[in-house]
């Protein structure tokens, strides 16, 4: 895949120079981390949540292209829990990149475990967050990487930048809601808050001292780095009165283009320029619910922060209240399908045209059915929720991690007979035969050769609800070549495929009732998991890992683990 950095050097300065500067340029940063409860009053009432280094969000890490991280880190919380550091490539790096049980075992109570990666050909805003259950519903924060010295971004640089984090907020252990959902078989209780870098804002009771604020002096551009780092919500977010324009997504940059609101997913980010050019006052900024699944419960609350022009003090009150920017229904599909269609790569990209794996998976929800009436089968009509990639619900090794067991070459923890296609071909989007909702568990993996050239359509279905799907990839970002409603046609559709400047993402969301197809080189090797991140679908099993093989020497093969791995 091409190179996504804007450097200054131009192309033809010796090849020589421009390595040696950029290792002169590389840095070594060194973090504690240390997993700890912390108390945090929000909504009138004070509630115990994990924290890293006792902060909600999380700190942000911020580095450079081309820098290397060394995150040691501590566990003094009540839970295991390992850290996954969304988006970065973990180049022949998988023991860094975090799932549980996946690339590792959890780190324990009392235990530790060092992080060890570098940032290779990436600039944007990534995040980081738990990724153990439910944990990061309050353990997260930014991952900011800029350009390498000497370099500069492709548009004019703004005066002021600020991470923008979407989370949600419960009035209980986020743990318990989802211990709760798991016995029961229902669908886990929706948040009581959305909040932007931590604080409801103003609509919410006994949270308007703490509504976050942004300066800005009138005239100056700034760079909001937007992320959603909700658990189970997509959101519409907006400026009052203010245009924003779009120049990066997932830390690749984008084709510039102005919106007034855009839709962004668990999981992704996207950067915006902002210019203050309207009357100095104060404005909101809000972030409200996408929900694209009729008839099912979600938070319809509206969290908001404050962009300040510099001299007017919102909290003097000597100005009125801000009004609320346009937002779109909570059910405006057409709105979010409009917005990411206009994110595509700058220019022209090098997309993998001959393919050697053309995959097929269906990704939806499913019903179990229970055999009798149980205070465990809470779902619809006696059932539990369950979810699927191609009919099988992923199920999370215990005794070993998949990548341990991979590289000790130990037996009896995964298969790797996940089917290319499903299983039995249907009508994906339209009514389902009730025989086909219950899924077969398993830990599957799909193998691929070093190398190969991937097209993976990803299709929802209408098993029990169609719903949005934001599907993230780890170790890898891919094109999306196309996208569409309805069921996928292998004969008209891939006319329509952008294969000159399609976006390079790393989580994408199926549309509800319709498919997106993507495409990538499979050149790290490792297990890498693929799954939903709304993290009650991951819960019920929507998720599978590719097993990429080495290739050919040591720099195409995993490299060793670390002494400190922990054990299960």
């Amino acid at each position: 895949m091409e190179s996504r950095t804007s450097c200054c050097f131009s192309l033809g300065l010796l090849i020589i120079f421009t390595f040696i500067t950029s290792l002169t340029n590389a840095a070594v940063q060194y973090h504690n981390f240390v997993i700890q409860p912390t108390p945090v009053k929000r909504l009138c009432k004070t509630e115990t949540i994990m924290t890293v280094n006792g902060q909600y969000p999380g700190p942000a890490l911020e580095v450079r292209n081309g820098d290397t991280l060394v995150i040691k880190v501590t566990n003094f919380g009540k839970y295991n829990i390992t850290l996954h550091w969304h988006g970065v490539r973990q180049m022949r790096t998988p023991w860094a990149d975090g799932p549980e049980y996946v690339t590792q075992c959890p780190i324990r109570p009392g235990g530790s475990y060092t992080y060890r990666f570098t940032i290779e050909d990436q600039e944007g805003t990534l995040w980081w967050h738990a990724h153990s259950k439910w944990l990061r519903a309050t353990v997260f924060g930014a991952l900011i990487i800029y350009p390498k010295l000497g370099c500069s971004y492709p548009y004019p640089k703004p005066a002021r930048e600020y991470p923008v984090l979407l989370g949600e907020w419960w009035k209980r252990d986020p743990m318990d809601v989802l211990r709760q959902a798991t016995i029961t078989g229902a669908a886990p209780n929706v948040s009581d808050a959305f909040t932007i870098n931590g604080q409801p804002g103003d609509l919410y009771s006994c949270s308007s001292k703490e509504t976050v604020v942004f300066s800005v002096n009138a005239g100056e551009t700034i760079l909001l780095r937007i992320i959603n780092a909700a658990l189970n919500q997509q959101h519409f977010f907006a400026i009052a009165n203010h245009q924003m324009t779009v120049v990066g997504a997932d830390a690749s940059y984008t084709k510039p283009f102005t919106t007034n609101v855009l839709m962004i997913g668990p999981g992704q980010t996207t950067d915006v320029l902002v210019t203050a050019n309207q009357p100095p006052a104060h404005y909101y900024m809000a972030a409200e619910a996408y929900a694209s699944a009729p008839g099912l419960p979600f938070d319809n609350t509206t969290t908001t922060a404050i962009l300040e022009y510099t001299g007017c003090n919102p909290k003097a009150g000597k100005l009125p209240r801000p009004t609320l920017p346009q937002l779109p229904a909570f059910n405006d599909t057409n709105m979010a399908t409009a917005f990411v269609a206009q994110v595509k790569s700058p220019s022209k990209v090098d997309v993998p045209l001959e393919i050697d794996e053309n995959l097929f998976f269906t990704v939806g929800l499913g019903l179990i059915n229970c055999s009798r009436p149980s205070f465990r089968c809470q779902g619809p009509n006696n059932t539990r929720f369950t979810a699927s990639m191609n009919n099988v619900s992923f199920v999370l090794p215990t005794r070993n991690s998949i990548l341990q067991a991979y590289y000790q070459h130990t037996p009896g923890v995964f298969t790797t007979d996940f089917p290319p296609v499903p299983p039995l071909q249907f009508d994906y989007t339209g009514n389902v035969s009730r025989g086909l909702w219950q899924p077969v568990p398993g830990t599957k993996l799909y193998k691929l050769k070093f190398g190969s050239r991937v097209q993976l359509i990803l299709q929802g279905t209408s098993i029990f609800r169609v719903d949005e799907h934001p599907m993230h990839l780890h170790g890898y970002h891919f094109y999306v070549v196309g996208r569409g409603f309805g069921n996928f046609n292998p004969k008209t559709d891939p006319a329509k495929f952008n294969l000159i400047d399609p976006p390079s993402r790393n989580t994408i969301s199926t549309p509800p009732g319709g498919w997106v197809a993507i495409r990538f080189v499979a050149d790290n090797p490792g297990i890498w998991l693929m799954h939903c991140h709304l993290d009650d679908h991951l819960t019920w099993g929507l998720a599978m890992s590719f097993l990429v093989e080495n290739g050919a020497g040591e720099k195409q093969s995993i490299e060793p683990p670390p002494a400190d791995l922990p054990q299960c």
